[in-house]
């Protein structure tokens, strides 16, 4: 099997990282491609793949990741829907497009799998999105499903959800370092090094969400294990609900959801 990736940033490279790194597929196996020459040498002598700055050498391959930004995306089409074979199967990580979009684009019968990864994926700890259209076999999805698994935990979901999946799990950790980021602040006012106070706080929230993944149990049932009653935490509970955390976090993921559907 031959994968080419046509985008090498941030979660081009988190994808490439992911496959190689659980031997999925060999180094030799995989082209990538990327508008910067600095950028696919940094890739080559990091990850010993062979890359390219034409995106048509990379679309000829079995499996193609379209890893580039939805505004760059009709561009990349136009230079590759000539050279993608019918039985080619194409991943893209993208926001905003829907399939039919894409089957527009080409102008032809494809395969086609969108997927929603987030920047967690870099570190191996990813929550990724996978829907495709009526042209993918299973095992084609359950392939995907293996690439994408390299990065963490994945989702199988209508494509009617993935706007909103993007908004929880695709924007969501901008929102976690911006809290953990107030944390740590609470603490340097407190009196803590700024370094000790962001890397306490970061603990607290990988400890809290993994308590959350592996117990099963209601977020709202793991607060109330916290606030003791008359305590410090239900005191700071209150000072949230006065504060409108919830109705702002709800706002913000819904502003996510309406502007992917204008991409």
């Amino acid at each position: 099997m031959k994968i080419g990736m046509i985008g090498l940033g941030n979660m081009g490279e988190a994808i490439l990282s992911g496959i190689l790194e659980k031997g999925i597929v060999k180094k030799e196996e995989v082209i990538g491609s990327a508008a910067s020459r600095q950028t696919t040498e940094r890739i080559a002598k990091t990850y010993g793949i062979a890359v390219t700055l034409d995106n048509r050498e990379v679309a000829c391959m079995d499996v193609v990741i379209l890893a580039v930004k939805p505004q760059y995306l009709e561009d990349v089409i136009g230079q590759i829907r000539d050279i993608v074979k019918t039985n080619t199967l194409l991943i893209t990580i993208a926001a905003g497009k829907c399939i039919e979009w894409y089957e527009q684009a080409f102008g032809k019968e494809i395969k086609l799998v969108r997927c929603m990864p987030n920047t967690p994926a870099m570190v191996g700890e990813g929550c990724s999105a996978v829907c495709a259209n009526q042209n993918v076999t299973e095992t084609e999805r359950e392939l995907v499903l293996e690439l994408l698994g390299s990065l963490g935990r994945t989702y199988i979901i209508r494509e009617g959800l993935i706007d909103a999946f993007s908004a929880i799990a695709g924007s969501s950790p901008a929102y976690v370092f911006m809290f953990l980021e107030a944390m740590a602040d609470a603490g340097v006012a407190a009196g803590m090094p700024r370094g000790q106070a962001i890397e306490v706080a970061a603990q607290a929230v990988l400890g809290s969400a993994k308590l959350l993944l592996e117990t099963g149990k209601h977020p709202g049932e793991l607060k109330d294990m916290v606030c003791s009653p008359g305590g410090t935490t239900i005191q700071g509970v209150r000072t949230l609900e006065e504060q409108g955390m919830r109705g702002a976090v709800i706002d913000a993921l819904l502003a996510c959801v309406e502007r992917a559907g204008k991409l």
